[in-house]
């Protein structure tokens, strides 16, 4: 997944599989700007470690806020900070049991 410039959930390197997908795409022509732009922000931006070792699984946890009774849609927000790792307790004791 790439968000804003910067890939989210890259694994560690693996035989020739990413090659030869780097050799399909060709990279973006973005504008000197841009590129500034991105640089800074990059150097901006922290990511907790919590919630980048869930997207290398492939697995977010996430809360549904949408109500009851809406059809065909569902709002939501992905877990982070202490209510991430109170519900990674609850799974840990879960599994446990």
């Amino acid at each position: 997944l790439k968000k804003y410039g910067v890939d989210l959930g890259k694994k560690g390197k693996k035989g020739g599989k990413e090659g030869g997908q780097k050799e399909a795409e060709e990279p973006e022509k973005k504008s000197r700007h841009v590129i500034f732009k991105l640089k800074a922000r990059e150097a901006k931006q922290k990511l907790d470690p919590a919630v980048e070792e869930q997207f290398q699984s492939g697995r977010l946890l996430a809360c549904v806020s949408s109500r009851p009774g809406q059809c065909g849609r569902c709002d939501g927000y992905v877990l982070e900070g202490e209510e991430l790792t109170f519900y990674k307790r609850k799974l840990e004791k879960k599994k446990k049991a």
